[in-house]
Formats: C-alpha cells, sequence, structure tokens
C-alpha cells in the first residue's frame, strides 16, 4: 500500500514545480481605478495585465476568502477549520484533481488562457507580498485556480449530495437518513436565482432586456464580487466574479450578455460493483475480474490545542471513475465534469464573444458541466440553455437509481452535442426565463421545449418553483412590458396560487382546531395572509415559518402549533411585521428587508439569538441590462453590501446595502466615458 501525502499527492507535480520555482518579477501594464461606491475598474494593455489587475483589487477586498478557496483546492482546509474541513479535503483526494491538473493543466488548456489564470494569481501574490499576508498558502498559483474550478463546479448540480447519500450508512426501517435530515433543516432552506430576458417583441419600447439575478450566500467562496475589466485585446467586461475566478461569470460585455441559474439534471451515476469473495480489491466487470486503484491518503486535521493530526482515508477509483466503500456495498460515481480541465478556457471565450455565434460556439467546448444560460445581446436575441455535459446512456435503462458495475456497456463513452441538448432561441412571445424550474417552462406555453423531442435518459428535471410560477404571473401575463414594470416584476414580492406556501396555507385553513383559542387565532391569520412578503406584513412571519415546517414533513397542526409558540416567545405575539423579523445586518446596519424564502425578492434568513432572521443568501448581485432599440447598451447593479466584501474599516463595507434593501441600483460605468468624472482613487498594483 502507498501512503500520499498532501505535500506529494494532493497538490500535484505542476502545483509543486510552481511552489517551488523562484519568484519572478513580473511587468504588468495595469490601473485600478475605483468609482464612487468602490468598484474596481481594470484597465490593462493585454489581457494578462488586466488580470493581475483584477487579482490585486479582489485581494485588497477579500485575501481572506481567496486564501480560504486556495486552502479548498489543495485539500488543506482542514488544517485551519480542523474536522469541518475533512469532508472537502476528502473530495479532492477523490475527484483525483490535483492529478486531473498534472495530466491536463498544460496539455489541455491554450496558452493565452494560462497566462490569465497566472497573471491573476501574481496579482494576488502582489498583494500578499506587500501586506505580508501569504498565511502559509503564498505563492499562489494557476493551477489552484483550475483545481477550485474542477472541485466545485460539478456541485451545482449536486455531486457532493451523491457522495453523500452513496456513502451514508444504511438506513434502518422508519427512519431517516442523516442526508435527508441535514436536508429538511430549517436552517437550510432550498436557495435559487432568476434569469430573464424579453426581446424587442416583449418591450414596449423595442428594447431587449436582461436580468441577472443569481441567488447566492451573502459571503464565502460563492459570494459575489463586482468588477470592470478591460484589456487592450478585446477583453471588456462587467458583472458577477467569485473569488479566485479571473473571468466574468454573469453579467455582460460590449455586446451581449448572460445570466446563470443553477439546474439540477441527473448528471452522476453510481454504480455498484461486484465484489470478489477472495479479495476485496478486485470487482467484476464483463465476467472478469480488475482491480480497484487504491492508495491511502493522509489528511492533516487541526485539533482543539492547535496540533495537526493526521487522519488516514482510502482512496479507491475503478473504471467507472471515483469509488467509496460503505457499510452496504462498493460503489462507484461516473460524473459530469470527471477530468475535465478547461471550464477556464470556455469562461474566457464566453467573456470574449462578440456575437450569438461566436457565444455558441464557446458553449459548444463543453467544458462547464452544468447550469442555465438565459441569453441577450444588441441585436436583440435571447435564448434560453439548459446547459449540460449529458452523457450518451443506454435506452431502457433507470439511470436514476443505482445502476450495475459489472457491464461495460453501461459506462457512457460519449457526450449529447452542444445542439441536441435543451435550448429555446427567439421563441415568437419574446420572453425567455429559468427559476431553478423545469427547462419545458421557459416561455410562453406555445413556444415551450416538449419533453417529447428530448431522451428520458438525459433526467432533465421536471419541477416548478414558486419563482417559476410568478413568472408566468407577471412577466409571463405582460404583452408590452416597459422598463419600470420589468424592474417591478423583479421585485415581485407574492407566493403564487401554485406554490408550496400557498399549498400549506390552505392546509392550514382547513385544519379543525377545536376550542383552541391560541391556535384558532393562530388559524385565522394564516388564513387571512395575501402570500406576501412585505415588511409591514403582519401574516408573513407566522405563515412562512408554518409553511417550512410543513414543507419539512411536519403535520399542518404541529407545524401550525409549535410554529405560533415559537414566535410568541421572541415578540410577545404571534403577527409581529415581517420586517421586524426578517432583516439584513451588516457591520452598524441593521435594516428590515422585504422578500422571502422562493419569491421573486428572494431572502433566507437564519434566526439569531434573538428570535429575528438574519439574511445570510438569496438576492446578492443584481443587474438590470438593455439594448435600446437602436443597439446602445446600458446597465444598472446593485450589491447586498458593497465592494469591500471583508473590510469593516472601509467606506464601501456597506454602503450598497440601503439601496439594495430599497430594490434601487446605481449606474454601470463600463465604458471610459461612463467613468470620467466618478473616479475617486486611481493607481498601479502595489502602489
Amino acid at each position: 500500500m502507498q501512503l500520499r501525502t498532501p505535500a506529494r499527492y494532493a497538490v500535484g507535480a505542476v502545483l509543486a514545480a510552481m511552489l517551488t520555482a523562484p519568484a519572478m518579477a513580473a511587468d504588468y501594464d495595469v490601473r485600478i481605478r475605483r468609482d464612487a461606491w468602490g468598484v474596481p475598474h481594470i484597465l490593462g494593455k493585454t489581457d494578462a495585465d488586466a488580470a493581475y489587475g483584477l487579482g490585486y483589487a479582489q485581494a485588497e477586498d477579500d485575501f481572506a476568502t481567496l486564501r480560504q478557496g486556495t486552502l479548498a483546492a489543495r485539500g488543506l482546509l482542514a488544517t485551519e477549520q480542523g474536522p469541518s474541513g475533512v469532508e472537502s479535503d476528502y473530495m479532492v483526494h477523490l475527484l483525483d484533481v490535483w492529478g486531473v491538473i498534472d495530466r491536463r493543466y498544460q496539455k489541455d488548456l491554450p496558452a493565452e488562457v494560462r497566462a490569465v489564470l497566472e497573471a491573476y494569481a501574481a496579482g494576488v501574490n502582489a498583494y500578499a507580498a506587500k501586506h505580508e499576508a501569504g498565511g502559509g498558502v503564498a505563492p499562489f498559483t494557476g493551477p489552484d485556480l483550475v483545481a477550485g474550478m474542477i472541485l466545485s463546479s460539478p456541485n451545482f448540480y449536486g455531486l457532493d449530495g451523491v457522495f453523500r447519500r452513496t456513502m451514508a450508512p444504511a438506513k434502518k426501517a422508519g427512519t431517516a437518513s442523516p442526508i435527508v435530515a441535514a436536508e429538511l433543516s430549517l436552517e437550510t432552506p432550498p436557495t435559487g436565482s432568476n434569469g430573464l430576458a424579453v426581446g424587442p417583441a416583449r418591450s414596449a419600447d423595442g428594447a431587449t432586456r436582461l436580468l441577472v439575478n443569481s441567488h447566492q450566500p451573502f459571503t464565502g467562496p460563492f459570494a459575489w464580487y463586482e468588477a470592470v475589466v478591460e484589456s487592450g485585446q478585446g477583453w471588456h467586461v462587467t458583472g458577477g466574479f467569485f473569488p479566485g475566478s479571473p473571468f466574468m461569470l454573469h453579467g455582460h460585455n460590449a455586446h451581449l450578455g448572460w445570466a446563470n441559474t443553477v439546474n439540477n439534471p441527473d448528471l452522476a451515476d453510481v454504480y455498484t460493483l461486484s465484489i470478489n469473495p477472495a479479495d476485496p480489491d478486485q470487482y467484476r466487470l464483463d465476467g472478469a475480474w480488475k482491480t480497484l486503484e487504491k492508495r491511502t491518503v493522509q489528511i492533516r486535521v487541526k485539533q482543539a490545542d492547535g496540533s495537526l493530526k493526521p487522519v488516514e482515508r482510502e482512496v479507491l477509483r475503478s473504471v467507472h471513475g471515483p469509488a467509496v466503500r460503505t457499510d452496504h456495498g462498493v460503489f462507484a460515481v461516473r460524473y459530469s465534469g470527471q477530468d475535465e480541465v478547461r471550464q477556464a478556457q470556455q469562461y474566457f471565450a464566453l467573456n470574449k464573444a462578440r456575437s450569438l455565434a461566436e457565444w455558441k460556439k464557446a458553449m459548444a467546448l463543453q467544458a462547464l458541466p452544468s447550469i442555465n444560460y438565459v441569453y441577450a445581446d444588441e441585436k436583440g436575441n435571447v435564448g434560453y440553455v439548459y446547459n449540460g455535459k449529458f452523457p450518451v446512456r443506454k435506452e431502457g435503462v433507470d439511470w436514476s437509481g443505482i445502476v450495475p458495475g459489472d457491464r461495460s456497456d453501461l459506462i457512457p463513452k460519449a457526450l449529447v452535442p452542444f445542439a441536441k441538448i435543451p435550448q429555446l432561441w427567439n421563441p415568437k412571445s419574446g420572453l425567455v426565463f429559468n427559476s431553478n424550474n423545469t427547462p419545458f417552462r421557459a416561455s410562453d406555453p406555445a413556444d415551450d421545449l416538449k419533453p417529447a423531442a428530448y431522451s428520458k435518459t438525459l433526467g432533465v428535471q421536471a419541477n416548478m418553483t414558486n419563482r417559476a410560477w410568478r413568472v408566468l404571473e407577471t412577466y409571463g401575463a405582460d404583452p408590452s412590458i416597459t422598463e419600470a414594470e420589468f424592474d417591478a416584476y423583479k421585485y415581485d414580492l407574492a407566493y403564487s396560487v401554485e406554490s408550496d406556501a400557498a399549498k400549506s396555507a390552505q392546509a392550514v385553513a382547513a385544519l379543525d382546531v377545536g376550542a383552541d383559542a391560541e391556535l384558532a387565532a393562530a388559524k385565522a391569520l394564516v388564513t387571512s395572509w395575501d402570500r406576501r412578503t412585505d415588511v409591514a406584513n403582519r401574516a408573513a412571519a407566522l405563515s412562512i415559518l408554518t409553511a417550512i415546517a410543513i414543507q419539512g414533513g411536519a403535520p399542518p397542526l404541529t407545524a401550525l402549533k409549535q410554529s405560533a409558540a415559537q414566535i410568541k416567545s421572541f415578540y410577545g405575539r404571534i403577527d409581529p411585521q415581517w420586517g421586524e423579523a426578517n432583516r439584513i445586518r451588516r457591520g452598524v446596519l441593521d435594516m428590515p428587508v422585504d422578500g422571502g424564502p422562493d419569491v421573486f425578492r428572494a431572502i433566507y434568513g437564519r434566526p439569531g439569538l434573538d428570535g429575528r432572521l438574519a439574511a445570510l443568501a438569496g438576492d446578492t448581485y443584481v443587474m438590470f441590462v438593455s439594448w435600446d432599440k437602436a443597439g446602445k447598451l446600458s446597465s444598472r447593479s446593485v450589491h447586498q453590501f458593497g465592494a469591500a466584501t471583508l473590510d469593516r474599516a472601509s467606506p464601501h463595507y456597506a454602503d450598497q446595502t440601503p439601496l439594495f434593501v430599497g430594490m434601487r441600483t446605481k449606474p454601470v460605468l463600463f465604458t471610459e466615458a461612463q467613468l470620467a468624472g466618478h473616479i475617486r482613487r486611481d493607481y498601479r498594483p502595489g502602489e
């Protein structure tokens, strides 16, 4: 048995070479201009120059998150976080993240993409060197950034959940598994995103409009960071970036834009392996025994006293993919994104696309394993793509369950080409949208994609969300949408009569509460609820809490009784104003906020010791993009906090929060002409 330590295995040969190579001083020609909101506008001579400036600027605003993400990508998170980081570190080994980097980083990624990645990392290093902030992680490298993409991108379609369910102990009769229990926790409500575009046929003024409205955590490695990036080589974008991403992930360039939402197709196949009774490391395939690849790795785990304790974990691999040994069998997982290193190439190609044809060519790279795209451009084109690396699976097999692992004909060897995956372009209605719902409800009913046109082996989701229902009831019910209406529908605060929340309220209305006066009052309050989440609403708190409990499996009577008691214990009454309970907190700010779970103005909160919900996810970075009928571009945006993600001393730590709470925006200063007169600081990295 070979024992691999993080230094030898987790980081891989490519990164090890970069970490041991002498640091080289680079001369990058770039300026950073901060506007009145602190948003960085990066202007570089080359693409690499611009990436260097972006890395430096983002390190100024959020270095701690960049550092944490690098630890995670290297499989070293547990060295700092302790036991809570073990699962992430194990996945780095199990998915062979650094083996993929070693095999493919130099070979599969074009030199110009690697130059951008490594320049961004050099910018972070320049900040770390100036502020002596490396913290045992610097130098940061291009492979670190790609490793983070390899590790995280499959989790957007739920790969982490697939492994947790597969590895969970066998359930006892009549009990829920730990995974199900966690998913139903009131503190981890489902989140989502909105993306929507209307073409000239749907706009009152002939404009094309795009809503970029991803729902993300307010802080951490997947919190949005706003920037404008421009180079002399034609890279000019603005929108949302993640910490450690040199590329705009959604927003717009000078010609086109897109919004992303999470989709949930079945992109991971779980195989049960038939193990040789005489050798636990062999499995049957096509009638012959094959040997599992096997190694033992050490994960160093920080202890309460600060010491590091090595924990050994077995890492297995079959021809299908990574494998795990459980108390109920050995299972292998084959998943979309497996052994893929080109995510950065596709992001960069999307950033640089100048037309719909170029954008589709970038999408056809099929390096990104999932995620919906809602598209719009200066020519009036609008479209929706249910993106995924869909394997070509054998027909007639139930791929939603566990598949026999002893047949090679059940191991997909090709992808469905991009042109054949679900997508809708320029429907007659002029409307496309997604709110984490089925792709078969993406426009007016007459324009919708038809399920019969796609193989069931794609595993396409069939669900609807409240937000999707509300799109149909707002944007979908208006054939001539003005700019003001486009904005107003985005900030919709209601639950549809089709929603789970409404059905939960109906279940409460049907209850027989007998002679219990307090329960009768609670029932009457929920029954009278107008299904809205404005801050003045006095029925929302009880109705929403009760609905979450019912959706989590509680009987309606129990949900109502416990929710009423909980609310009364904190507020002294069962009908506090929703804004008293629903808060956004940042620094010294503590403000009431409209919205709630799964409404279009989405706010997800966690209860604090005072019973109030502190917003931690949902609406974050919001962008409105429009091209008038002549093709002239303009955009507006707002961030839930501000440009200074972690710097409490900065004036931009929470300066956008009042705008965000007021459901207002600021102009995006995309061009040099728009930026003129608004620059508050102009400097080069290191100055």
